[in-house]
Parts: C-alpha cells; structure tokens; sequence
C-alpha cells in the first residue's frame, strides 16, 4: 500500500533552516509528482511547493519562494524540502502528498514550529 512517512520537524529559532524529508513506498516515485504542503494552528491546509516526477520543474507558493527548495531523489523514493530563513509564519505541521489515479494520499505531518 502507499505509504508517505514524513520527518526532520523541530523547534527552531527565526532565521535558522531545516530539511524535512518524505520517503515513499508502494508506488513507482519515480513516475509521481509530489507536493508539501502545511497545516498552521487553527487554519486551513495550504500548499507550500510541488515537483514533477522527473524534478524537472517546480512550483512554491508566494509566501516561502526565493527560501524554500523542494527536490526529489527517485533512487531513495524521497522528496526533500529545504527551509531556509524561516519565521515564526513557517510553524505548523508539513505533508507530503502525492495523487496516483485520483485519489490522494497524505503522510502522517511532521511539527515545524518557528520561534522569534
């Protein structure tokens, strides 16, 4: 079955960076497109950032470009984000998910939470 286990959260302070990493399993990831995306305290889900299945191209919301990098490994079935600069905005759980034959498939989250 499909499995998207996220990880590489933490507590850290404004300005400072962290990768999360999601590593995939029970589906050809070298065929996917795959997506970040987080959930703040008391708000809706949003996207963050999204990679073709080749890595070939990417897209960030407004609000993390020019900081946030996603890439994708096809040999070790994992999609990184690299957060750089981050601020306390940053905090809240992150997803990865990908859409294999219209259904959507979410990983567990993984807590960032930015101090100031």
């Amino acid at each position: 079955q499909v499995q998207l286990v996220e990880s590489g959260g933490g507590s850290v302070q404004a300005g400072e960076s962290l990768r999360l990493s999601c590593e995939a399993s029970g589906f050809i990831f070298s065929t996917q497109p795959m997506g970040w995306f987080r959930q703040a305290p008391g708000k809706e889900r949003e996207f963050v950032a999204t990679i073709t299945w080749s890595g070939g191209s990417t897209s960030y919301a407004d609000s993390v470009k020019g900081r946030f990098t996603i890439s994708k490994h096809n040999a070790k079935n994992t999609v990184y984000l690299q957060m750089n600069a981050l601020k306390p905005e940053d905090t809240g759980i992150y997803y990865c998910r990908t859409t294999i034959r219209s259904y959507t498939y979410w990983g567990q989250g993984t807590q960032v939470t930015v101090s100031s």
